[in-house]
């Protein structure tokens, strides 16, 4: 059974520190601090972080420097907006000029092709209109004409008036000849049936020593044909025998004068 000491010694025994005690536990608080805790090792130096990094994270700041941040980053969020704006600006000018550029040439080009239709259409026009009228021309010229249906052989002093004293309109073929040239022979025969085929030309024929050629071309240039209109020379034709031949007919000659 507990006295009243061992009571009031077990109540204290609580507040009774001895010095060993305290020694060690001195000794246990000094080797605590000296080792660091697993807290502690896990605090890491500090890191050095630059302005722009610290810029783009997604903080918000308050107080002036916030307020200065935003305004700063408003401004160029606008100046961005605005040369984006200034970009899309030209590419729309760029677009309507060419648009409008290749509307102005499409327009120039399609009158150029209408004026060049119309100077054709005007063309034809008017050459149609001269065809007409030279065609009623020449049928009046061909009614007041005179009608031949016959050759002429001419002596050497009627050669120059059979050519320059005819009618403008009237078409005066004269054939060079001599008598000992077959060729010749069958220019003359050709003559009589195209002098009927053709009434209003004047066919002529006249020899060689009557018209005083030269002895040269007596001899190389027979039968030769010369073709006057109102006292011009349309044609000359000299030895035809080169392309007929000796002997040949009227539609033979007549190709050959077509051509």
């Amino acid at each position: 059974m507990a006295t009243l000491d061992d009571k009031l010694l077990g109540e204290k025994k609580q507040y009774y520190y001895s010095s060993s005690e305290d020694e060690g536990q001195e000794s246990d608080d000094e080797q605590a601090s000296s080792e660091p805790s697993q807290d502690q090792a896990a605090v890491k130096e500090p890191v050095f972080i630059p302005n722009d990094e610290l810029g783009s994270r997604s903080t918000t700041k308050t107080g002036p420097k916030g307020v200065i941040a935003d305004w700063r980053r408003y401004k160029q969020l606008e100046n961005e907006k605005r040369e984006q704006q200034e970009v899309e600006r030209k590419a729309l000018h760029k677009k309507l000029a060419l648009t409008c550029r290749s509307n102005l040439d499409e327009d120039k080009s399609k009158k150029e092709e209408e004026e060049a239709e119309l100077g054709i259409v005007l063309d034809e026009e008017f050459l149609r209109k001269y065809r007409e009228d030279r065609l009623r021309e020449m049928r009046t010229a061909a009614k007041h004409s005179p009608t031949f249906g016959k050759v002429l052989d001419l002596e050497g002093d009627e050669y120059v008036d059979a050519i320059d004293n005819e009618n403008e309109h009237v078409t005066v073929m004269v054939h060079i000849y001599l008598d000992n040239i077959v060729a010749c022979n069958a220019v003359n025969g050709c003559f009589q049936c195209l002098a009927k085929e053709y009434p209003k030309v004047k066919f002529c024929t006249v020899k060689a020593d009557k018209v005083q050629v030269s002895k040269s071309f007596s001899t190389s240039a027979l039968p030769a044909l010369l073709v006057y209109r109102g006292g011009n020379v349309l044609g000359n034709f000299v030895r035809v025998s080169d392309e007929l031949g000796e002997d040949f007919y009227s539609n033979d000659l007549e190709a050959f004068l077509q051509q």
